[in-house]
């Protein structure tokens, strides 16, 4: 445990030190701010013109909160983390090997688990700042209108999950290359593919449209956005998280065993 939280905290330094939280963070929350701003203004825009024009209630139904803003904000903060995180876990092992302090590592008495942990653990550690900065948006939500409260906190708690998946198949790109350019490429490219599946699935037969949509983080997130904690999809997020650091571990093993 004290090798976990001493590799854990000389990641956030590293983070901090290096710059790169801070232009990850500041770009997330720009992205997001951006495109809430636009969904918000939207939303109030149709409010306004309905309470004056009954055809367009008639066309948008009932206006709710929720499903006009809420939904639609935690869709882009997924988009977001799909392109920033590959950026932040690009370094985990390519900057160790780059650097030559991967040796150094690995002849510390440190476990292959307690040291990709940490360095999970420092990755979600930045990632939590950033989903808190998204939390005013909602706040601001709150001031105008009437969120659905447990929609919100289910929609949090998804997008944890999935963060959670993307920094454990970072990291494992990470370990297989020194490069930090080639991570983060491999990273994104593996979680688009990922998070495209569901969309291809419609024009593949019964089977396979019933495979992809299990393989798609997309497919896995609606549930949460619908204020639904399914377990299904909690084992899904939490499996695939193991999975790729599982694999991490062997990488790293296999560089121990090589020297």
């Amino acid at each position: 445990m004290r090798n976990f939280l001493f590799i854990l905290l000389k990641e956030v330094r590293s983070y901090i030190n290096s710059s790169v939280a801070f232009v990850v963070v500041t770009i997330f929350s720009v992205l997001t701010g951006y495109y809430f701003y636009n969904i918000f203004a939207s939303f109030s825009t149709i409010s306004f013109q309905a309470q004056t024009d009954p055809t367009m209630a008639t066309q948008y139904g009932a206006l709710n909160v929720t499903e006009f803003v809420i939904r639609p904000f935690f869709g882009i903060i997924s988009v977001v983390m799909l392109i920033m995180l590959p950026m932040l876990t690009m370094r985990s092992f390519s900057e160790e090997k780059k650097t030559g302090t991967m040796e150094l590592l690995l002849t510390f008495p440190v476990r292959d688990g307690e040291a990709i942990m940490g360095k999970f653990g420092g990755c979600m550690a930045i990632f939590f700042l950033m989903l808190t900065l998204s939390f005013p948006s909602i706040l601001l939500v709150e001031l105008f209108g009437d969120p659905e409260w447990g929609v919100i906190i289910t929609g949090y708690f998804g997008l944890i999950l999935m963060g959670g998946g993307f920094i454990a198949l970072g990291i494992f790109m990470s370990s297989i290359t020194e490069n930090q350019i080639v991570a983060a490429v491999l990273s994104f490219a593996a979680l688009l593919i990922l998070y495209m599946l569901n969309f291809t699935a419609g024009a593949a037969g019964e089977t396979m449209s019933a495979v992809l949509n299990y393989l798609s983080f997309t497919y896995h997130y609606r549930n949460f956005a619908k204020g639904v904690i399914d377990t299904s999809d909690v084992i899904y997020y939490l499996l695939f998280t193991l999975f790729f650091i599982f694999l991490s571990m062997r990488s790293l093993e296999s560089k121990r065993w090589r020297g």
